[in-house]
C-alpha cells in the first residue's frame, strides 16, 4: 500500500523541523486554521483512539502554505501593455 496523507505529512514535518507552532502558522499564510490538537491526531499512531486521517482539503492547504513560508508571497502581477499590430 502507497503513503498516504499522514505519512506525508509526518515526513514533510520531520524534513522541515517543524514544530506544531510553526505548521498552524503555515496554514495561517494561506487563510487557513487548524489547532495544535488537531495536528496531535494526524501525527499519532494509526492504532491510537485519538488517531485522525489526514484529508486531502488539510494537506493542500498546508503544501500552498509550506510553498509561501519557503518562497515568500507570490509578487502581483503588473498589468503590461499588449503589443499592438499596427506596425506601419
Amino acid at each position: 500500500m502507497g503513503l498516504t496523507n499522514n505519512d506525508i505529512f509526518k515526513k514533510l514535518r520531520v524534513a522541515h523541523k517543524l514544530r506544531d507552532d510553526d505548521i498552524v502558522k503555515i496554514c495561517l499564510l494561506v487563510d487557513f486554521k487548524v489547532t495544535k490538537s488537531e495536528l496531535g491526531a494526524f501525527f499519532r499512531n494509526e492504532n491510537h483512539p485519538k488517531y485522525m486521517e489526514c484529508g486531502d482539503q488539510i494537506l493542500r492547504n498546508f503544501l500552498n502554505g509550506l510553498i509561501i513560508h519557503l518562497r515568500g508571497p507570490m509578487p502581483e502581477k503588473k498589468d503590461t501593455p499588449k503589443p499592438s499590430n499596427n506596425t506601419k
